[in-house]
């Protein structure tokens, strides 16, 4: 099971409004049109490159240029399309292929991560990742949780029905996800980029995936955010068979992280450029807090549901009925990992000696009846 950006991202309503910075891709964004290349700041471009059938439409690469050479962050989706995206912006920006040193990725999703093997193998350059997003590439999920028995379970532990064939495999091979490459370079937080003559360093940030992280451009104070912080959406924070930690703990715990970033611009992989990072963040840390308070209205009013019938409930971008495949997936590992979260907190107990029972129930604290911790 692999992320996407057909996550169900909503706005985040907050106290706290950016300042959109990047005026000609807000324009874009709401005339629905693709937005131009555009020079941040002198050695900063942002190129837009097209994700295939998809409500983002286009993931914002961003091209660091110094004298020794540049790093790709965020190439963007492996298509015919998506690379005369790249190319283009190269032209703008005055950069041939055999300039590129490096690739970075600030996740392994396709529409970060797909082009960067074509990118390397036209340029010689080393593709690098955090540490922690290894085991998640495409190509090592199936290991990790045992292949298609592994997911199956991880359905029936929710409460999933038999009958909900919405819940097929992608066909992972036709989408190119296994094709994504293996990283040269393993990042930590902290960890300078090799771009001599540029103060580039990772802060990791947990959350949307284990290994995401931003880069802070110490020259221009800019933070290239990935789907860590977006100015009008939210990132998917799923639970799901992969996940080894709580990501919504570990998203939360980034999201006020980012205050030590409060002053720089942030430069996000879709959408439009902002300021007003905290306020952002809290607007985020708010949201998140009214998800959690949702789903424990949903147990109390429901007498323990499993999580497939609180997913079922909560409130999404659209109807439910209009919610299929990848999508149900995602709104389910989002609704886990709130869920989970709760549990860590005290806030809500998950009865797992259910039988006779498909999947986990949910217990509100103040009604624990037979609950089983």
């Amino acid at each position: 099971m692999t992320g996407s950006p057909r996550a169900l991202a909503r706005s985040a309503p907050g106290r706290g409004a950016v300042t959109v910075t990047g005026l000609a891709q807000q324009r874009a964004w709401r005339a629905r049109e693709f937005p131009p290349v555009e020079q941040v700041t002198p050695g900063v471009w942002s190129v837009p490159v097209t994700i295939p059938d998809n409500p983002l439409r286009y993931t914002l690469c961003y091209l660091l240029l110094a004298d020794a050479g540049a790093v790709v962050v965020d190439p963007g989706w492996e298509t015919d399309q998506g690379w005369a995206d790249l190319q283009r912006g190269f032209r703008a920006a005055g950069l041939s292929a055999d300039r590129v040193t490096g690739v970075v990725v600030t996740h392994v999703h396709p529409d970060h991560h797909g082009l960067s093997q074509r990118l390397s193998q036209a340029s010689g350059a080393w593709i690098a990742m955090h540490s922690a997003e290894l085991p998640y590439l495409p190509s090592r999920i199936g290991e990790t949780i045992g292949g298609a028995d592994g997911f199956r379970a991880w359905l029936v532990r929710s409460g999933v029905p038999g009958e909900a064939e919405i819940f097929g495999a992608d066909d992972g091979e036709s989408l190119g996800l296994f094709r994504m490459a293996e990283p040269d370079v393993l990042l930590g937080d902290g960890d300078d980029l090799d771009l001599p003559g540029r103060r580039i360093r990772v802060v990791w940030t947990p959350g949307h995936t284990p290994g995401h992280i931003c880069l802070h451009d110490g020259d221009y104070d800019l933070l290239l955010t990935g789907d860590h912080l977006l100015p009008r959406i939210s990132p998917n924070v799923g639970l799901t068979p992969v996940t080894e930690d709580s990501p919504l703990t570990s998203y939360l715990e980034s999201l006020r992280a980012m205050r030590r970033y409060a002053a720089a611009e942030a430069l996000p992989a879709h959408e439009y450029r902002f300021r007003g990072i905290a306020e952002r963040s809290d607007a985020l840390i708010e949201h998140h807090e009214a998800r959690a308070r949702e789903v424990l209205d949903i147990v109390a009013a429901a007498g323990q549901p499993t999580i497939w019938e609180v997913t079922q409930n909560l409130t999404w971008s659209r109807p439910w009925d209009q919610i299929t495949g990848y999508m149900r997936r995602a709104a389910l590992a989002e609704a886990e990992a709130h869920v989970e979260y709760l549990e860590r907190e005290g806030r809500l107990i998950i009865r797992r000696d259910c039988e006779h029972v498909p999947g986990r129930l949910l217990v509100a604290p103040g009604d624990q009846r037979d609950a089983v911790r």
